[in-house]
């Protein structure tokens, strides 16, 4: 009797044992401590030549005037850094982008810039090797600098274009520039026609990206040019047997992988920046609307006052040489002052 007391115990030991190694299983890593973990290791630190970059283009609006010697032996991952910074703070333009060029290139945006025909076929004319440009919103392009881009970029196969109403009339007036024409117009067919007899085409454009292209450009676009696909869509089949390549896509920025390890204040609106206030005053006390625009002004007039003062240097120095220029008497003293200094140099 008491040995089958003894098996019951231990029959129900085990069967407490199973049941609690059921209800408490070997313990894992939950999935957000993982996530986590993989989160801490994707944010790493910015490089020294992306902080670098960031100071510089804080302050680009200063050395503009001299880009085009301080930028001379930049190297070229660096200048195309500088021309999205440029264009993020709408200081994009002929000078800008031509002291920046470089001939290594194989994309380009210069969307909602003031980049203009001259700057447009300037950069055609060094980047030669261009393969995706973005010129939406671009109000100063016409149709004659699309045409020098196309002709001088003879491996461009992407376009971006439109997203204005003066950016849409350029789009519709490049159906002429697009379409080829031919040098042999009495051939029988157009398989007896060598590649050298077309010409003033856009031989290697392949996708056109207009996001608001009208019913009537897309129809002639599919009649005269049918080798170029217009807004095309992601498939993971891609197009026509042919993969449809990143930069075709309307949602997604040209420059954006130059800039991803760049802080974003880099190219924010230069004005007000709050300083820091103790936590329980900021949390118990909020600024009025005056008191902002007061603080915003002060911190405007301490930044611009280094400025004020060299532009008032500047101005002394113009009007004592006008002075000097304009006035009788000053001329004869500065006359006299060369020439006793030429005879002190003779003795």
């Amino acid at each position: 009797m008491e040995k089958g007391r003894a098996i019951a115990s231990i029959t129900n030991s085990l069967n407490k044992l199973d049941l609690i190694s059921k209800s408490n299983p070997s313990p894992q890593i939950p999935p957000i401590q993982s996530s986590r973990t993989q989160l801490e290791r994707a944010k790493t630190p910015p490089s020294l030549q992306s902080l670098c970059i960031g100071i510089v283009g804080r302050h680009l609006e200063d050395i503009i005037p001299d880009l085009a010697e301080i930028a001379f032996n930049f190297p070229p991952d660096i200048k195309v850094a500088l021309v999205a910074i440029a264009r993020r703070r709408k200081l994009l333009d002929d000078d800008v982008i031509v002291s920046l060029a470089d001939h290594t290139w194989k994309s380009l945006d210069l969307s909602a810039s003031d980049v203009s025909d001259f700057g447009l076929a300037k950069v055609a004319e060094i980047c030669g090797s261009l393969q995706a440009v973005d010129i939406s919103r671009c109000d100063k392009i016409t149709a004659a600098g699309v045409s020098e881009l196309v002709q001088r970029c003879q491996s461009l196969e992407t376009l971006r274009c439109g997203g204005s109403p003066r950016s849409d009339h350029t789009a519709r007036r490049c159906l002429d520039v697009f379409k080829p024409k031919l040098n042999d117009v009495e051939g029988d067919s157009w398989e007896e026609l060598n590649t050298a007899e077309i010409v003033n085409g856009a031989e290697s454009l392949r996708w056109l990206v207009w996001p608001k292209i009208d019913n009537d450009s897309l129809e002639g676009f599919a009649t005269e040019c049918p080798r170029i696909t217009v807004n095309p869509k992601p498939s993971p089949f891609g197009l026509r047997g042919t993969q449809v390549p990143r930069e075709a896509f309307p949602d997604i920025q040209l420059d954006d992988s130059v800039v991803k390890d760049i802080d974003p204040k880099t190219w924010a609106v230069r004005g007000f920046t709050p300083k820091a206030i103790h936590s329980s005053l900021s949390s118990s006390v909020e600024l009025s609307v005056a008191e902002k625009f007061r603080r915003a002004f002060e911190e405007r007039d301490t930044r611009l006052a280094p400025k004020r003062a060299k532009n008032a240097r500047q101005h002394q120095r113009r009007a004592e040489r006008d002075w000097v220029m304009t006035d009788t008497r000053a001329k004869a003293v500065a006359l006299a002052s060369r020439a006793s200094r030429s005879l002190h140099s003779w003795n």
